[in-house]
């Protein structure tokens, strides 16, 4: 099981999950994304490439398959994973993270969720953005996570220390902001390439339904069907009381929640 961590975030970001996982019977692997924490800081950064890093991490960890599990920027390249990769990909699970053709459409047509991703517009401005992350030690990160859970006690003093580490310099910064940038001149790439082979490895959606950068209509069942093969339709479970971070905020529950899909769909 490949565990995919989100923005401004880490690998560490599993640890309630990892054991829970482990205890469970399940090989639960958990890496730094591409040009976070201690890996090579070069792109591309497209979800095509992240996809690939995805499936060459299966085969490199000597299976054909694996239950793909991301949050967030993890989720988008989770979903990129079962469309660019669906041979690696045995089950799909995703936490907080809209499907990315989806997405781009809310960003269209809903002036709401516009508004909530104001700070991906933002992002797209040249070497300001990683400065100012990256100043005063990262402060900018630690506010990010705390400021943008619901449960703000999630993430501790010294948790919060471990993030602002990784985000230190402008390089770690730059590279976190890369997958934005990329985003935004993918454009429809994604969209086209998603039509063309719509997921069909059973999935669960986990859902904080607390989110403040997410609105819940982005997984709206007629928001996602059309990125779905025919019979194939995502289960969801909403948590009441937890926001964007959800792993985070309410570990118990995600741990719950993908361990009885899990085990109502079979393990591979």
């Amino acid at each position: 099981m490949i565990l995919l961590h989100g923005f401004p975030e880490l690998s560490r970001s599993w640890h309630h999950q990892l054991p829970a996982l482990a205890a469970a019977g399940y090989r639960a692997v958990a890496p730094d994304l591409r040009g976070y924490g201690r890996t090579e800081r070069r792109g591309p950064y497209d979800l095509r490439t992240l996809a690939g890093d995805v499936a060459g991490m299966v085969r490199a960890l000597g299976r054909e398959r694996a239950v793909v599990c991301g949050h967030d920027w993890g989720g988008a390249i989770a979903w990129a994973a079962a469309t660019y990769a669906p041979q690696a990909v045995e089950r799909l699970v995703v936490l907080n993270c809209p499907h990315p053709a989806a997405f781009a459409r809310e960003l269209r047509v809903n002036p709401r969720q516009l508004l909530r991703s104001r700070y991906m517009l933002a992002f797209q401005l040249p070497w300001l953005p990683e400065r100012l992350l990256a100043r005063d030690r990262a402060a900018a990160i630690a506010r990010a996570l705390r400021g943008g859970a619901y449960r703000r006690d999630a993430f501790p003093r010294d948790e919060l220390e471990r993030y602002r580490e990784a985000f230190a310099s402008r390089e770690a910064a730059a590279a976190a902001l890369a997958y934005y940038r990329a985003a935004f001149r993918e454009r429809g790439a994604f969209g086209r390439a998603a039509r063309a082979r719509p997921v069909s490895a059973p999935t669960l959606v986990v859902w904080g339904v607390r989110d403040r950068f997410l609105g819940l209509e982005t997984i709206a069942p007629e928001k996602l069907a059309p990125w779905f093969a025919p019979g194939n339709a995502p289960a969801v479970v909403l948590i009441a009381e937890a926001g964007h971070f959800v792993q985070n905020e309410a570990p118990g529950e995600v741990n719950r929640a993908i361990l009885t899909w899990l085990a109502e769909t079979g393990r591979g």
